[in-house]
């Protein structure tokens, strides 16, 4: 249930709720906006009297969530959420924030190619693995945790910050050491401990939409990490497996309006996933902006023929160049900024 406090409700009212909510079996949440505070209780009765709180001093109105996710939900935040990602980059504004680099690091010389390149073309958050989830065995999985202190040098010298993947609930300390915001990938989406640990943390999640995973399966996964008191969360969605073969997967560029419409937290796209080919990246990302995307995470990378991972699906730096080009005048186009 959704508690939403009339504009000047005082601290006293609020806590009043609070308590009442709490006699009543409900975990609460509190979400406090530049004008009115909102409440959301989770858990309890499937029969509750929404009278008892409605007519509680300080209360406006009461709606009850039919939708399993609670946190989640537009509902809880109608003005949309910010993620702050630190050093001035927000994601959910008005800005569209593009988050680019590798699929993972491979060493400093090529880091700093990448991370140079991707700077100067306005680039505050660098994207790259040193934990990489591979389809086999035998493939480069990452250089771990040297990888992450070659990531953290590289990006503190173009003041960027990174984006990288968690692989269980076992790396945090270590992740927390160096990385700004966590991506939890779409193997990860539902690996519900994983998701129950991140939700103690204070550090951004970017949570990725799983191959065969509905829109409110995503978002539930949104729930597990917001019911453990972590906000942070960036949603993204990154291609689901259809029948089709011409593409790795197919981006569900749909997803984007329809989560927008069902949830206040920000959502990202990922066309380098969903394609896996670096011809269709610009067309899809150009796409993911227009359909009101608040970010884009694409891969770059100084010599693709030649890199470790996912070579066909990162952009050459001339392309990168290209698209971000595109991207401005989209942005402006839809009424946001680059």
């Amino acid at each position: 249930m959704i508690v939403v406090m009339q504009e000047g409700a005082t601290e006293e009212q609020i806590q009043a709720v609070i308590r009442n909510l709490m006699d009543q079996g409900f975990d609460v949440h509190r979400s406090t906006g530049a004008v009115q505070t909102v409440l959301g209780g989770v858990g309890a009765k499937t029969e509750f009297d929404t009278r008892v709180v409605e007519l509680m001093e300080g209360v406006q109105e009461v709606h009850p969530v039919v939708a399993p996710y609670k946190l989640a939900s537009r509902h809880f935040r109608p003005e949309g959420t910010v993620v702050d990602l630190g050093r001035g980059v927000r994601v959910g504004g008005k800005q569209v924030v593009v988050m680019a680099g590798p699929c993972s690091v491979e060493g400093m010389e090529q880091m700093e190619a990448i991370a140079e390149l991707v700077s100067k073309q306005g680039v505050r958050v660098m994207r790259g693995g040193a934990f990489k989830p591979r389809t086999s065995p035998y493939s480069f999985q990452g250089l771990g945790q040297k990888g992450l202190e070659i990531f953290r040098q590289v990006a503190d010298r173009y003041n960027m910050l990174i984006v990288s993947e968690i692989m269980d609930q076992t790396q945090i300390p270590l992740m927390l050491e160096y990385v700004d915001v966590l991506q939890v990938g779409a193997r990860n989406m539902q690996n519900y401990n994983l998701l129950r640990e991140l939700g103690k943390v204070s550090r951004p999640i970017l949570l990725k939409r799983g191959i065969a995973a509905t829109i409110e399966e995503l978002l539930l996964s949104a729930e597990y990490i917001m019911s453990g008191g972590n906000y942070n969360v960036i949603l993204c969605e990154r291609g689901i497996r259809t029948f089709e073969s011409a593409t790795r997967n197919t981006l569900d560029v749909s997803a984007i309006p329809v989560i927008q419409k069902l949830s206040h937290l920000p959502i990202i796209a990922d066309p380098s996933h969903a394609t896996g080919r670096r011809d269709k990246v610009l067309p899809m990302a150009r796409a993911a902006v227009a359909a009101g995307a608040d970010g884009i995470l694409v891969e770059v990378h100084h010599d693709p023929d030649r890199a470790l991972s996912d070579g066909p699906q990162a952009l050459f730096p001339e392309q990168f160049e290209r698209l971000m080009k595109q991207l401005r005048v989209i942005a402006e186009a839809v009424e946001r900024t680059l």
